[in-house]
């Protein structure tokens, strides 16, 4: 590992691209590879196998491309696979998932409250932000709640408007999440509702933001281990394993700006 080499980014399409956005927003010297595997997307319905598989083939990707982190910008993928790509990984690079970060900060700041939860069906389903924080014996009361139609919804370009306001504020005066002191976004589309999110609790509810976390906790062990470039700035990369022109239109909602898709399939 190399202060120079890139952070790596996968995530089953280019929802992912909300976490590239914080970790270019609070590293913008270092260069991402992002890939996004939208040959198989979505992972929220594909087996633990299936998943498992992909996510090591695409680790694989990123550590012949020298990333001296790799960044599982899934929660599907965090959920089936992170153990594994650690595993595969070694110390060959630093492995981070959207989970961990969010539960460690849930240990640190909300032992006591109520914390709510939104995600896919899958996410909420799969119970793993459930069992990661009661494991932590703080005494949170955790609600969840499957919100399916964000993603869609965000991904067709109906976010931040009345279509969408009425959707969130929905989901939000739900039954399960009533009282809640804090909600995790459980999924990285989410950031771009979250200004929607945020007023509508009025400042009441901290709203936690997965891409921040995971961004957050990349600084700080790539600090600690003197591994933040400081030399010369390198392009960033964005692959995906399957090319569509909807693709790369819908990078810019996710990412801020316009970026060259390049296809990369996985299975050669």
């Amino acid at each position: 590992m190399e202060a120079s080499s890139p952070i790596g980014i996968f995530d089953s399409g280019i929802g992912g691209l909300t976490v590239a956005r914080a970790v270019k927003n609070l590293m913008p010297n270092e260069q991402l590879i992002y890939f996004g595997d939208t040959a198989h997307l979505p992972y929220g319905d594909k087996s633990t196998a299936s998943i498992q598989a992909y996510s090591v083939k695409i680790a694989d990707v990123l550590l012949r491309a020298r990333c001296k982190a790799i960044l599982i910008a899934c929660n599907s993928a965090s959920t089936a696979a992170f153990e594994l790509v650690k595993a595969y990984v070694a110390s060959r690079a630093k492995v981070f998932d959207v989970i961990e970060p969010v539960v460690d900060y849930v240990s640190v700041h909300h032992g006591g409250k109520k914390v709510g939860l939104i995600g896919t069906k899958q996410t909420v389903n799969s119970g793993v932000y459930r069992q990661k924080i009661e494991a932590l014996n703080k005494r949170v009361q955790f609600s969840s709640l499957a919100t399916p139609l964000l993603a869609p919804m965000i991904e067709e370009g109906f976010h931040n408007n009345q279509i969408s306001q009425v959707i969130v504020e929905n989901y939000l005066e739900d039954e399960e999440l009533r009282g809640v002191e804090a909600l995790i976004l459980g999924c990285t589309h989410y950031p771009l509702i979250k200004a929607q999110i945020d007023s509508f609790y009025d400042g009441s509810v901290e709203v936690i933001d997965s891409s921040e976390m995971v961004a957050q906790a990349t600084f700080t062990a790539l600090n600690s281990l003197g591994l933040l470039n400081t030399g010369e700035k390198r392009k960033d990369r964005f692959l995906v394993s399957d090319y569509t022109p909807s693709f790369e239109n819908t990078t810019k909602l996710f990412f801020g700006k316009e970026v060259s898709l390049e296809k990369y399939p996985l299975w050669e």
